[in-house]
């Protein structure tokens, strides 16, 4: 089973902004309680879309050049992106089946 790309300001550009595929991008913390509870969704959603879709998580403490640009001001915030631009997006702890739902709306 696939695992979420670790993103970073490093390789975001190449790993998202030029990907092929849509992306959905987890910006989180450690410390961030409900961050907690999405991120074994996102893990399972990284499985389910392989092929299909690219899943990523973004440490915000780690890469804030990546979490400024996109206006990360609460999280969880999960960002689907399509194109290299930002198509959709999800603030705090959903249920799975939301994000799912999103992420498939950008696969045509």
């Amino acid at each position: 089973m696939s695992k979420p790309i670790e993103l970073t300001d490093a390789n975001f550009n190449e790993e998202v902004e030029n990907s092929d595929k849509p992306v959905l991008v987890d910006f989180w913390a450690e410390w961030c309680g409900p961050c907690r509870m999405v991120g074994p969704v996102v893990d399972e959603l990284a499985g389910e879309f392989e092929g299909k879709a690219k899943v990523g998580k973004v440490n915000v403490d780690n890469n804030p050049e990546v979490s400024v640009k996109y206006g990360i001001r609460s999280i969880p915030a999960l960002l689907i992106f399509k194109d290299g631009k930002v198509a959709d997006q999800i603030i705090g702890a959903v249920p799975k089946n939301q994000i799912k739902n999103k992420l498939e709306a950008q696969l045509n």
